[in-house]
Order: structure tokens, then sequence, then C-alpha cells
């Protein structure tokens, strides 16, 4: 028998044996063959498997006596068989499950890790008759990268991707508030939940009417930004201006205040009653019958676009600044000899230059505007109430319904839908956007 297929035998049986005594690499087989013990100590003992094989246990539940990858298992596919107070509890059961599984994947990588270097070293074995060896300070070299990244690595895991697996999963159960565990338990309904949103008259009314809004929000609210800043930039990097570190720390200040205090004064400052711009109005005539800037749902649109105007320009004025400031000027003196007006030269040249420098993040300001929580959830808090929409209002954007549906509703199924589409909508864009950038075909 050919060494390569019995050193992939004995590794695929004890992790590490082909290595060990094949290869005659005896540190790293042992160091497979305690990944593999250290994987069935904590089956073992985490369970009660040891008192079942000496018949403890006549009746053995996997939900109860399993061990930590068995029992985490079962709970991801059952998501629990008993329910009330002291019973199964559905959503521990579907983390403790995802956790589990996100272990098992780890062991069953290097496992497959441990065959194919198995196979590789046999090998060797058996097309020149030794293993190639590399110097130890190589080997060290190599594996310092993976040791420094491993436990940001671990973190990202836990503190991201977990919550996604589970934020994923939550849209396939009826977990909502008539499934509250552990009085009730939730169970796997499929492709209900997404069927739902689109067939049920009332949610895809809804979805359909706060999605068209996100997307005017999220275009209105980057390219009024981007604009508004690059006219700014335009006129501070003007020769003509005096003074120009003055004005643009003026323009900056928007940017320094917290959004969040921004955008709590503008709400006393439009309130439809006691604001104080409606009272000014009045006081000076301009209007006779107060405004309702959050309270009718075009003014209330067109006031968080407004808002958001002065809020976010100058993010895009500084950025432009910077840009403009390392562009050379002989391109548009050479064009102006050429008999380019200045209209000409800005609309040819630099205006070209500076949206394919910025296109990436035009892109990413799309897609932040897109979750843009803050800005409407401060300021109208999705109102004014629409009794045609299902638990939204006329400002509502998909990231404040999704709010509303958890928060408000308890609906975590439904709100789980919300984050699915929000993804598939936005990875789309940006990924449409990123490959048509210049800026993407260089790399």
């Amino acid at each position: 028998m050919k060494k390569k297929v019995s050193s992939v035998i004995l590794s695929c049986i004890f992790w590490g044996s082909g290595q060990f005594f094949i290869a005659k690499k005896k540190v790293r087989g042992i160091l497979f063959f305690a990944v593999q013990i250290l994987l069935v100590a904590i089956e073992l003992l985490s369970g009660y498997w040891l008192n079942w094989f000496t018949g403890e246990i006549q009746n053995f539940d996997i939900g109860i006596y399993g061990g930590y990858f068995t029992k985490g298992l079962w709970g991801l596919f059952t998501l629990g068989t008993v329910p009330g107070v002291g019973g199964d509890h559905s959503t521990m059961l579907l983390i403790n499950g995802i956790l589990a599984l996100m272990g098992l994947l780890v062991f069953v990588g290097i496992f497959i890790w441990n065959i194919r270097d198995a196979y590789r070293l046999g090998r060797q074995l058996d097309e020149t008759g030794k293993i190639e060896t590399v110097s130890g300070r190589i080997q060290r070299r190599k594996a310092f990268p993976y040791l420094v990244l491993l436990p940001i690595g671990i973190i990202i895991a836990l503190v991201v991707f977990m919550p996604i697996v589970f934020s994923v999963l939550t849209a396939f159960t009826n977990y909502d508030a008539n499934h509250m565990p552990p009085a009730q338990l939730v169970s796997w309904v499929g492709l209900k939940n997404f069927a739902k949103l689109f067939n049920v008259p009332i949610w895809s009314q809804t979805f359909f009417s706060v999605l068209g809004w996100t997307v005017v929000w999220a275009v209105c609210a980057t390219f009024s930004t981007y604009f508004l800043g690059l006219f700014q930039a335009l006129i501070l990097n003007s020769r003509h201006v005096k003074h120009r570190g003055i004005f643009q720390a003026i323009f900056i200040l928007p940017w320094a205040i917290p959004g969040m205090i921004s955008l709590l004064v503008f709400r006393n400052l439009l309130n439809g009653q006691f604001g104080p711009l409606n009272q000014f109005l009045m006081d000076i005539h301009l209007i006779h019958s107060r405004i309702p800037f959050l309270t009718d749902p075009t003014i209330a649109k067109i006031s968080i676009i407004l808002v958001n105007l002065w809020m976010g320009f100058p993010q895009f004025m500084v950025m432009l600044l910077g840009i403009m400031s390392n562009q050379d000027t002989n391109l548009y003196e050479a064009a102006e000899i050429d008999g380019a007006n200045k209209m000409q030269v800005f609309a040819h040249i630099k205006l070209p230059l500076l949206t394919n420098a910025t296109a990436p993040l035009i892109v990413m300001n799309l897609a932040g505007n897109f979750n843009a929580f803050g800005s409407i959830y401060f300021l109208t808090n999705g109102g004014p109430t629409n009794p045609s929409y299902q638990f939204a209002g006329d400002t509502d954007i998909l990231i404040s319904w999704i709010y509303k549906l958890t928060l408000d509703q308890r609906m975590y199924n439904m709100a789980a839908v919300m984050n699915i589409l929000i993804f598939l909508f936005i990875a789309a864009v940006s990924i449409w956007n990123f490959r048509r950038t210049n800026a993407f075909k260089e790399m």
C-alpha cells in the first residue's frame, strides 16, 4: 500500500497518526491528535454519555443528557420540545446551536487540514522517499500572522458572525409576541414569513411604500449633500476668497456637532404648534397659518432631506477640498489656453476628476443612508402615522420600520426578513456601483 494512502487512513481514524508514524512528524502529529482528544473530551464530559454507556441512564434523551455538540445541534433543529418555565428556551437553544455548529465547523476544518497534510506528506515519501524540510525559523515566520489574527478571528466570529446568523435564522421561525420563550416554543416555518410579506396586501403595500421612500431618501440625502459640498468647496477653493480658514471653520460646525443633538434641536425648531420657526414666520407676516413641518407627509419628507443636507454637506466639502488641493492646476491652465471657458473646464475636466476620486465614498455614503436610522427616528420618529401601513409611518425607512417591529411590536421574525432584504438590496446596489467606478477597476 502506498504511504499516502496509509497515512490518510491512519489520520482519518486517529488524527495526526499518519504524520506521527508514517512521516515521522511527531510534534505535528501530537498536535492534531490533541485536537481530536479535545473534541471528544468536550462532547463526553459536557454530557451524560458515560452514564449511558455504563447503564445508569436507560431512556437517553439527547436534549437532556447529550453533550455540548449533540445537544447544540438537537436544539438548533428542534428549537425545544417542552414549553413553559423550566422547559426548553427556544432562543437560547438556537444561540447554543449556532455556537455548537461554529465549533464543529472549526473541528471539521482542522480534520480536513489533517487529512490534506497527511496526504501531502505521504505523497512526498512515495515520490522522493523523503520529506521536504523547512527550517523552524521560516515555519515560525509563516505561522506568526495566523497566531496574531486568531484572537481577532474568534472575537469577530462571536461578536459579528454569530448575531448575523441568528438574525438570518430568525426570519425562518415564528418568533413573535405570540411565541415568546420560555412560555411558548418557537418553531421553524420555512419561507412563510417571506410569503406573508409579499402576499398579504397590508404587508406588501407597507413594504413597497417604505422601500420606495427609502430609495428616494437615500438618493436625495447622498447627492444633495455631495453637490452642496462640491459647491462650497469650489467657492472656498477660489483664489478670490479671503479669510478662507474662517469660512471653512464655520461651514464645518454642522458636521462637528453630534448628529443626535442637531436632530433633536431641529425637532423642536420645526414643531408645528410651538416651534419657534413657525412663530417667527408668523410674526413677520410671511405666513398666516402654521406650517406642519413634521406632521404633513410630504412636507415632513422635505424637512428631513433639508435637515440632512445641513448636517451632511460639510463632510463632502472637506473631502473635496482635500482632493482639489492635490490636483495639478497646469491641466486647467492648458485647457484655458486651448480656448476652453470656465464652465467647459469644470464640466469636462474638474468634475470628472472629482467624481472619479470620490465615487467609492459616494457609494458607501449611499449605502449608509439606507440605514440612517437616527435621521428619521430623532426627527420625526417615522411619523406622521399612516393607518394604511402596517406598524409604519409616512417617513419611516426600512431600518426604522424594523426598529418598530422589533421593539414595539416584538415581531422579530418579520424584522429579520427585512434585515435580509435590506442586506441583499444594499449589497446588490453597492457591488454594481463599485464595479462601475474607476477606483475599483484599478484595484
